[in-house]
């Protein structure tokens, strides 16, 4: 809907600033423009909603043509930003890193070698690679047999080294530890499919032939790591109940509930404990297909020496591509492992303390005033995160003059756009409206936190940084809100405006989804 036809009466700001438990505006001009005030009493009725009704809100609007604030509420208020601080994780990564990154996963023999023998240990050296599927451990011992390899008198070596072996985050909550957006974190690992979910897999059940015989239960990948306890049944008749989760301390998945007979199998993501023994799972079964034995036994979290020669290697796509599923799927691993390699690569040191002490510097000098903000880990799954909206509109402004900008604005989430890779977390939101393909922006959530900052391009052509963060609400979703938002900025114009009574811009329903869950992170997606 075109601000023109949004209404304009000072009662309504009046109204507004009455209402808001949620905040009162703050005056973003001397002299603001007609369609500036309208523009402002369009946002104040949208966050005057009985859906925030006891809530925190902050929103930050500001051209970045012309530097000029639109609209300031609670700016500089810290609030919790969820996934929102995968903007703070992937710029520094950008930066520091650098889009032409990549990770290198490789094998390494030592002592003698010769006759088809290695007589020592073989090391299966991790160098952080989410992507690593099992396919390519397969080609990983497809190298090693090319060499002529065939017989490991020693151990294989699983060397997770490159990170420190503090798995979660701090801040983390228990009851997220067997789902896979809270996985472990290691530097030699395994993501079980193209949305690289790493040190994850997938658990499949489907129903026998006959009623009352269990599912047939599977795993992607096939695997020896990780245990099934199997005590589902399969059913004549009647509603799927089938669950899975992971026992704490271990890789037994115990399946419950019902199927029915010819109904089409049940899938979960599940996370794995110690991604590292998951790797050399996989890979010592890629080396016993291709011929080559190991006689020793598997030893995790030692570090490969110095003297090993390199026998097979292994290099990810670099960081550009990655950003791709890292953003678009808000891919909290992904987050994760960026923010201990940037520790390991610039202090030597892989661990959260080190990555999140180069994000807070970096960000720092690209205008955030980090004396407001506090950032626990990397991907926003930590409700100790703590940022004011303006902070984040103050990066977004900074991050347009960056050389890798254009790869990293692709990166974002499309609003309204269908295609997965592109619309992401957003591709069933704003559909059908001025914002969709338009707006370009991080998506946040979790229970009672729901944020959404990026870029809108106005009706005159601007491009506006925004940023809304939204805290303490008990709705189920507030994301039809912040979209109504952003199809009013994505209608803003200064030219040929009137005074008009105030209207709210009807956003389209989105997909229901579990509270303080990303859409992405509900598998099969929902978004």
């Amino acid at each position: 809907m075109h601000p023109r036809r949004f209404p304009q009466a000072l009662a309504v700001l009046a109204l507004v600033a009455a209402a808001a438990t949620a905040g009162t505006p703050t005056a973003t001009a001397e002299s603001p423009s007609p369609a500036q005030i309208r523009l402002n009493a369009t946002i104040d009725a949208v966050l005057a909603s009985s859906q925030l009704a006891g809530a925190q809100a902050g929103v930050v609007v500001v051209d970045t043509t012309t530097g000029q604030t639109l609209y300031d509420r609670n700016g500089e208020r810290r609030l919790v930003p969820a996934s929102n601080t995968k903007l703070l994780t992937s710029t520094t990564a950008m930066e520091l890193l650098g889009p032409d990154h990549r990770f290198t996963t490789d094998v390494a023999g030592d002592g003698v070698r010769g006759a088809g023998q290695i007589s020592g240990n073989l090391y299966l050296r991790g160098g952080g690679d989410p992507t690593m599927l099992a396919e390519d451990y397969d080609r990983l011992a497809e190298q090693v047999a090319a060499e002529g390899v065939r017989v490991v008198t020693g151990n294989l070596v699983a060397d997770d080294t490159r990170y420190d072996r503090i798995r979660l985050g701090t801040d983390w909550a228990w009851d997220d530890e067997s789902y896979y957006y809270a996985a472990q974190v290691s530097a030699l690992t395994v993501a079980p499919d193209t949305d690289y979910d790493a040190g994850t897999v997938i658990v499949h059940a489907a129903p026998a032939a006959k009623a009352g015989a269990q599912p047939a239960v599977t795993m992607t990948p096939a695997n020896g790591w990780l245990h099934i306890d199997n005590r589902a049944q399969t059913v004549a008749t009647g509603k799927t109940t089938i669950s899975f989760e992971r026992e704490h301390g271990g890789n037994t998945i115990v399946v419950t509930g019902q199927i029915a007979v010819g109904e089409d199998p049940e899938s979960e993501w599940m996370t794995v404990w110690e991604p590292t023994g998951y790797a050399a799972d996989i890979f010592r079964s890629a080396l016993r297909r291709h011929g080559v034995r190991v006689l020793g036994q598997t030893v995790l979290g030692q570090a490969t020496p110095a003297n090993a020669t390199t026998v097979a290697r292994h290099d990810s796509m670099p960081l550009a591509e990655l950003m791709v599923p890292f953003l678009k799927l808000s891919n909290n691993g992904h987050a994760e492992v960026l923010t201990k390699e940037l520790g390991r690569v610039l202090s030597g040191s892989g661990t959260w303390s080190a990555g999140l002490a180069a994000i807070r510097d970096h960000v720092g000098q690209s205008g955030m005033d980090i004396r407001t903000l506090r950032q626990r880990d990397g991907s926003g799954l930590s409700r100790a995160n703590m940022i004011p909206p303006a902070q984040f509109v103050s990066l977004l402004a900074a991050a347009r003059t960056e050389p890798w900008f254009d790869t990293w604005y692709a990166a974002l989430p499309v609003a309204g756009n269908a295609e997965r890779f592109v619309g992401g977390t957003l591709r069933s939101r704003m559909r059908g409206t001025a914002a969709a393909n338009n707006v370009h922006a991080k998506t946040g959530s979790l229970t009672g936190a729901s944020a959404l900052s990026g870029y809108v391009t106005d009706a005159d052509g601007h491009v506006l940084a925004f940023s809304i963060v939204l805290n303490n609400y008990l709705a189920s979703s507030v994301k039809g809100l912040e979209d109504q938002i952003a199809i009013a900025l994505a209608s803003y114009t200064e030219i040929g405006t009137t005074m008009a009574r105030v209207a709210v811009p009807t956003a389209p329903e989105s997909p229901l989804v579990p509270d303080g869950l990303e859409c992405s992170w509900v598998k099969p997606i929902v978004c």
